[in-house]
């Protein structure tokens, strides 16, 4: 199962890295220019925290983002408050 978060939808997405010679024009070169191009991948921070849904904890990814910002609620530290009240 791919790291994806369960908010945001935010997962690894593909890119390029470009390295350069030259001197830039500004600083009295000719010109910086492009000598090769290389895959990366940018990866998104995310975390495995516990959260209710539903009104069940379970584990999830979830970004950095996404907790910060509110998006994400997370479950009651203690196990005893999800039993049902004793009669």
């Amino acid at each position: 199962m791919p790291h994806v978060c369960h908010y945001t939808a935010r997962k690894t997405r593909i890119g390029r890295q470009c390295t350069y010679r030259g001197k830039a024009k500004y600083l009295g070169g000719v010109g910086i220019k492009i000598t090769g191009r290389s895959a990366r991948k940018f990866k998104p921070n995310l975390q495995k925290v516990r959260v209710l849904v539903d009104g069940k904890p379970v584990r999830v990814w979830a970004s950095a983002k996404a907790i910060k910002s509110g998006l994400v609620k997370k479950r009651l530290a203690r196990r005893q408050t999800y039993r049902p009240a004793a009669a």
